[in-house]
């Protein structure tokens, strides 16, 4: 079975999708009707911006968002199943036939816009932290006084912490002191994927709940439960739930083999899906598409 994979935020450069523009008049028209709905000329920092202008939450998400989506569609992919990590669990929506494109389009620039002011309210960060068991990680997190949680479970032996700076900072200490290779502040907006979304969770769940989710055309294996979810009403509920909770990336991919996934085809910017799949498992066949 063919599983299609779909990054999230991190994965930008400059340049990007300026190739399928030019190549495809199906990617041509996506992407002008893309400007239509932003009521901004997103194709000219996609193609030609600078690495900071591409780095606002604004600009970021959507432009992955298109990447990946405009790919998909210029490829005529027929996935099995399909997964995204954090914003690309969106695409991966579009990918299975659940969300129109202008629909999901339309839910990741307010995602973006929601999580940027929630990220306004109080100094947050996330951190990497490598070679480190999980379960040292989060008791480290609980141990600490404020705001710092598992975020971002990638592959073994690389988890990405979220919350408030101060937490983050002191739980950094304590990662290294018990044994971690490296913990790392990240160069992010804020702490996603933690309680400080709490606002912008609140933002998107009327947003999604006011769009129309179709059936799949095939699962999708959310970061909230990391398991095959084939309900629009639940696949919408784990949406909301996902700004606040954990993505579960290393769990998503472990299920998707169990259930026969044999190859894995990264779909938008970037090879990081393709190396974390590898890390995961070396069996598994993996294609950057």
């Amino acid at each position: 079975m063919k599983a299609y994979v779909f990054p999230g935020q991190g994965a930008q450069f400059t340049g990007m999708g300026k190739e399928l523009y030019e190549n495809s008049a199906v990617a041509k028209e996506l992407f002008e009707k893309a400007n239509e709905i932003l009521n901004f000329r997103i194709t000219d920092i996609m193609f030609e911006g600078t690495a900071e202008e591409l780095k606002e939450t604004k600009v970021t998400q959507p432009a992955v968002f298109l990447h990946s989506v405009i790919l998909a569609k210029t490829l005529d992919i027929k996935p099995d199943m399909v997964a995204g990590h954090s914003l690309g669990e969106f695409s991966a929506l579009v990918a299975n036939g659940t969300l129109s494109f202008e629909d999901g389009l339309k839910l990741v620039s307010q995602r973006a816009l929601a999580m940027q002011k929630a990220c306004e309210i109080t100094p947050s960060t996330m951190a990497a932290v490598l070679n480190l068991d999980d379960k040292i990680v989060e008791d480290i997190c609980a141990s600490i006084d404020g705001v710092v949680v598992a975020a971002n479970y990638n592959c073994p032996g690389q988890l990405v912490i979220s919350g408030e700076l101060k937490a983050v900072e002191e739980a950094c200490e304590k990662m290294k002191e018990a044994g971690a290779k490296r913990a790392l502040i990240l160069p992010v907006g804020g702490a996603f994927h933690s309680p400080m979304m709490e606002p912008a969770r609140e933002e998107l769940a009327a947003a999604i709940e006011a769009t129309t989710f179709n059936v799949p055309s095939c699962p999708v294996y959310q970061n909230v439960t990391a398991s095959a979810v084939s309900d629009a009403g639940e696949i919408k509920k784990n949406l909301i739930t996902q700004l606040t909770a954990p993505v579960k990336w290393t769990q998503s991919v472990q299920q998707m083999i169990a259930d026969g996934a044999i190859s894995f085809t990264e779909v938008g910017p970037g090879k990081v899906l393709v190396g974390l799949v590898n890390k995961i498992n070396k069996e598994v066949e993996t294609i950057s598409a």
